[in-house]
């Protein structure tokens, strides 16, 4: 019978981090009404028998406790809550195991301790009021606001029996198109949040009446929207740009890609959906003789290696939740690196940060405006300054990849024609270098019979939905439950394992058997599977892949961007070598699928049926050509709008050192150190 064992460890947080909660919690209740704030974290651990023997129970508070104060680690809480105080406790969401689960788990298992099957922590609070200055109902809740992350994190009312959901995958089921015709995505499209624009909604009700003739099911609809989203195709990037009614001659993209036409002539990849890359040197290279067990390194011969960089950002997530949403841009930037070419090596990293009016308090500043108002389901610009450089430092440190260097702005105002003009969607941009073998930069076109494998961690209801939710035009029209789904949550440590796998395959030179590989973004596995057997096709089998979530359904499974995962295709003498390295270093390899020259996509194997079609309904199953292949390009109108200018009017007394202050002010002006160059995360 499988249960939770408890163990209590005090103080949960440190002095600093405890007047920083003070501080923030006394911006919300009575004034002066609190008086202090005590933490602990609870541990609960899920074994197969609540019963553990003396030697089990010892090598589990080694693990737990803090070295030398191994007396901290208690079975009994040490937090009681009277008339005057409050007690909270705040621990993450159970639909997923976090990091701190799966290595925690894994330290167990080294042990043989094979009966511990996860492992997580919450924060307890007590808080102490002045008697009668209990918060109200409303104040509490503000309270809880200020001690956790919605998007991670839930309250627990009592302790925790299980972490199990008790709760049904939702069944696939068909879009009556062919009956309702266009009305019948428009409902899929507000029930499922899809952000299909009347472009999107007129192109695919066309194209399952006519081309395909017959219904999409809604992993179908809801794949199409990722996929096909402006965040994955960059519809305006390369749209016909229609200004004062004339069309542009050239799209946005391509007046980008012409600048190569004057730049240096040392390009290796330009353009690519990973990195591109620059001529790189003959080096030479420390190699292990073994990548599946011991054995001994040795200096190679001359190689080349050439230079990556590749940037991204993370705009819509990082807004949404500054910290994780920043965790998880550095992490697909990494992701970008080591799926350049054939597979290459991560080096270092770069972060940047451009934020609205930060209205920090006590430090107003007379350019902004307290009046302007910012969707109520984003973050505030300084939490976004401050949580999300605390994510991608927090990522960059635990994967191993450090952060040398970064910019940060601060802008928002409003023209001398009324417009406001502010970043209320802010920029987290991460940029990122590596090194490529030489023989490693050109992926190989897929071939019928190549087998496809899942590399990283396994499949969690995190990321769903995410291209079309960063696609909504305007932001903060969203639905928050949908911005909160869309959001990824990071594990570097599970990406490390993927490194080292993908480091290793690359480091057999010639003998590598990654023959393409593509790193798992938006649209998850619906995206990334398809672009990776484009143009051949290829069959998924979704009982293959590795569930860290029970309760996942059929769309959950193909759409959601679920963090640390890449595709690749290898020939299958070499399936063997790929499972034994991701063995080696603790990390899920998954053959999931088969190219199969046919130029569809399919999915199929799922032990559920699709809700109101026929039996055996394939929940996808789609000629690449229709949902990768050559679609219209989109029409943009634009109007040239004439900027109204006021002459800029100094005051009358403006001294130097007067403008030099407010000049010092900008977060854009002096050293960004402080904000690229940290140690550590959150707590």
């Amino acid at each position: 019978m499988t249960g939770l064992i408890q163990f209590y460890r005090k103080p949960g947080l440190c002095p600093s981090q405890i007047e920083f909660l003070k501080s923030k919690i006394e911006t919300v209740v009575q004034q002066s009404s609190l008086e202090s704030v005590v933490t602990e974290l609870c541990f609960y651990i899920e074994a197969e028998s609540k019963d553990l023997s003396e030697q089990e129970e010892s090598v589990l508070k080694w693990v737990l406790s803090v070295p030398f104060e191994e007396s901290c680690l208690t079975k009994d809480t040490g937090l009681n809550k009277d008339a005057s105080s409050l007690l909270i406790e705040v621990g993450p969401r159970l639909n997923f195991s976090t990091a701190l689960s799966t290595n925690s788990v894994a330290i167990c298992q080294s042990f043989g301790f094979t009966d511990i099957k996860r492992i997580e922590y919450s924060i307890r609070y007590l808080l102490t009021f002045k008697a009668g200055c209990l918060p109200s109902a409303e104040e509490e809740e503000e309270v809880l606001n200020c001690l956790h992350d919605p998007m991670t994190q839930c309250r627990y009312t009592e302790p925790l029996q299980t972490f199990d959901l008790h709760t049904n995958p939702d069944p696939v089921f068909e879009v009556d198109v062919l009956g309702k015709g266009r009305k019948a995505l428009e409902k899929a499209n507000e029930t499922l949040g899809l952000a299909f624009d009347p472009w999107d909604l007129d192109y695919y009700t066309q194209l399952f009446l006519e081309k395909v003739q017959r219904n999409p099911t809604s992993v179908e609809c809801f794949d199409l929207a990722q996929s096909n989203s402006e965040h994955s195709r960059h519809w305006f990037f390369k749209g016909r740009l229609m200004v004062d009614g004339k069309e542009w001659p050239e799209s946005l993209f391509s007046m980008i890609m012409n600048t190569q036409s004057s730049s240096n002539d040392n390009n290796i990849i330009k353009f690519n959906d990973n990195s591109s890359a620059i001529r790189g040197y003959e080096v030479k290279s420390l190699l292990p003789d073994s990548v599946v067990g011991p054995g001994k390194f040795s200096v190679s011969e001359n190689e080349t290696r050439h230079v990556i960089f590749t940037a991204e950002t993370h705009n819509f997530p990082t807004g949404v939740a500054p910290f994780p949403g920043a965790t998880t841009g550095t992490g697909g930037r990494i992701r970008d690196v080591q799926s350049t070419g054939r597979g290459a090596h991560v080096i270092a990293g770069t972060a940047g940060y451009s934020v609205g009016n930060l209205h920090i308090p006590g430090y107003p500043l007379e350019w902004e405006d307290k009046e302007e108002k910012y969707p109520p389901n984003f973050a505030r610009p300084l939490d976004v300054l401050i949580e999300a450089s605390n994510g991608a430092s927090d990522y960059g440190n635990k994967f191993g990849e450090p952060v040398i260097t970064g910019f940060a702005r601060s802008c928002g105002l409003v023209t001398a024609g009324g417009e406001r003009r502010e970043y209320v969607k802010p920029i987290m941009f991460s940029g990122g270098i590596g090194m490529l073998d030489g023989g490693h930069v050109t992926k190989d076109v897929p071939e019928k019979s190549m087998e496809i494998v899942k590399i990283g961690g396994p499949v969690y209801r995190i990321g769903l939905g995410g291209g079309a939710a960063s696609s909504v035009q305007v932001q903060g029209d969203n639905q928050a439950a949908r911005d909160f789904s869309a959001v990824q949550r990071g594990d570097a440590e599970m990406e490390q394992k993927m490194n080292r796998v993908i480091r290793a395959c690359a480091e057999l030179g010639e003998k590598n058997p990654i023959r393409s590989i593509h790193d798992q973004g938006a649209g998850g596995n619906g995206n990334v599977l398809k672009e990776i057997v484009e143009p051949a096709g290829g069959v998924i089998h979704a009982d293959r892949f590795q569930l860290g979530d029970p309760t996942i359904s059929v769309m959950e499974l193909w759409g959601a961007e679920y963090q640390e995962s890449n595709a690749a295709l290898v020939r299958h003498s070499d399936l063997p070598l790929v499972t034994a390295i991701g063995r080696r270093e603790r990390c899920p390899v998954s053959h999931v699928g088969t190219v199969t020259g046919t130029g569809r996509i399919q999915l199929e194997n799922f032990s559920r049926d699709v809700k109101g079609g026929d039996n055996g309904r394939k929940p996808v199953d789609l000629e690449l050509e229709h949902v990768l292949g050559s679609m219209p390009r989109k029409v943009f109108e634009m109007k040239k709008v004439k900027q109204e200018f006021s002459p800029l009017v100094y005051p009358e007394k403006l001294s130097v050192r007067d403008a030099l202050t407010k000049v010092l002010r900008l977060p854009s002006v002096a050293s960004k150190r402080y904000l690229t160059n940290k140690v550590m995360g959150k707590h």
